[in-house]
């Protein structure tokens, strides 16, 4: 039996605000935007062209919720975002004001480098080897 993680939840602070910098910084996707209550949505973004994963933009919806927002694995990479094109990818995310918190590393997995997202969560940025 074949099996993959499909979706990962990402605790936000407000949904279209992750939208923005998710479909228009990384170019994401808007994949699903459902309103589920009054506060409540099923909010999901992919990077183009891939079908096999899904980031849920979760809004914090209690002060515990609210105390995860940009720190999710306690410091450490959140989520690693694979590309065919590292130094394209890299030059454009410098271009529109991504910050990298660590430079250019050729590493025997890959190229990589470490950005945040606009709450602070770290993801690698990784062509692979």
């Amino acid at each position: 039996m074949k099996k993959s993680i499909a979706m990962v939840s990402l605790v936000v602070r407000d949904y279209d605000e992750a939208i923005q910098f998710y479909t228009e910084k990384l170019d994401f996707e808007l994949v699903e935007d459902t309103q589920l209550s009054e506060n409540k949505r099923w909010v999901t973004v992919s990077p183009k062209n891939s079908n096999e994963f899904l980031l849920l933009l979760a809004k914090a919806a209690n002060k515990r919720q609210e105390q995860a927002i940009g720190n999710q694995t306690g410091g450490r990479v959140f989520l690693f975002l694979h590309t065919d094109d590292f130094w394209r990818d890299y030059r454009n995310m410098i271009e529109i004001k991504i910050h990298f918190v660590r430079e250019p590393k050729e590493e025997p997995y890959g190229t990589v480098a470490v950005f945040e997202d606009l709450y602070g969560n770290l993801w690698d940025l990784i062509e692979p080897a």
